[in-house]
């Protein structure tokens, strides 16, 4: 868990990247990234399934069979979910807690659940307040959400091309979780740069999507997808690397 927490802490230097007007064109369509590439991108967010001490994970099983864990994006969503358990199935429930882990975990995790004789999926469950925003964003562009987990990105230029950020001495492509970023880093490009500004559109990408073109795919712009959590997220990476260093003084 305490790799874990040092990996989710890079994530944090992104809300000090400094903004440059520099556009990534479309993407070819070639091979597969390698499954360490992949996780790689992956890995800096935190996410939360119901697990035991143990670490078993709670498994539904649908009306067709099918066996899914859900993987909650938000950690409050799985508190309440886990209350709401609670107080149907008490004796059941009272064996569970929301756990995090990363989501380059659940990754490798579902590779391996795909090679077992009864294999099972992650059910990822977006923000509620996510999917309101992403359902605007999508009205306004003529389109209806589709469901999935959605991630907020920022097109536009000669090319309508993805925007880039700099981050120490590598320029990144943020994929937000939430749309209040995004949108603040549109209106700071219309006072600083109006013109491409004036290009400008924020779009809507789901999550698994995101997932499915990176095993799919294999080019050196997707390595530099950077997923940025929702401000509740990093709220809990920052407690938890808090709470690392208190217990290692």
């Amino acid at each position: 868990m305490i790799k874990s927490f040092i990996r989710w802490s890079a994530t944090l230097s992104l809300l000090g990247s400094t903004l440059i007007g520099t556009w990534f064109a479309q993407m070819p369509k070639v091979i597969a990234l390698p499954e360490t590439e992949v996780v790689k991108v992956l890995q800096g967010v935190p996410v939360f399934t119901i697990t035991t001490d143990e670490g078993s994970p709670l498994i539904r099983t649908l009306e067709d069979d099918r066996k899914i864990i859900q993987v909650f994006i938000s950690q409050q969503d799985a508190n309440q979910f886990l209350t709401q358990f609670k107080e149907v199935q008490p004796e059941l429930a009272n064996q569970f807690k929301v756990q995090a882990l990363s989501l380059g975990e659940v990754y490798r995790v579902a590779l391996t659940s795909n090679k077992e004789q009864e294999p099972f999926t992650f059910a990822y469950i977006p923000m509620r307040s996510a999917v309101e925003s992403a359902k605007k964003v999508l009205s306004d562009n003529g389109q209806e959400y589709q469901g999935g987990v959605p991630l907020f990105i920022l097109r536009g230029g000669p090319e309508n091309s993805m925007l880039t950020i700099q981050q120490n001495d590598q320029e990144v492509i943020p994929f937000f979780f939430e749309k209040a970023p995004i949108q603040a880093i549109a209106e700071q490009m219309k006072k600083d740069q109006p013109d491409i500004a004036a290009t400008m559109k924020i779009e809507v990408v789901p999550l698994e999507f995101v997932i499915g073109l990176l095993q799919s795919e294999d080019d050196a712009m997707l390595k530099q997808i950077q997923l940025v959590p929702s401000e509740e997220t990093i709220k809990f990476i920052q407690d938890a690397i808090q709470s690392q260093q208190n217990q290692g003084q």
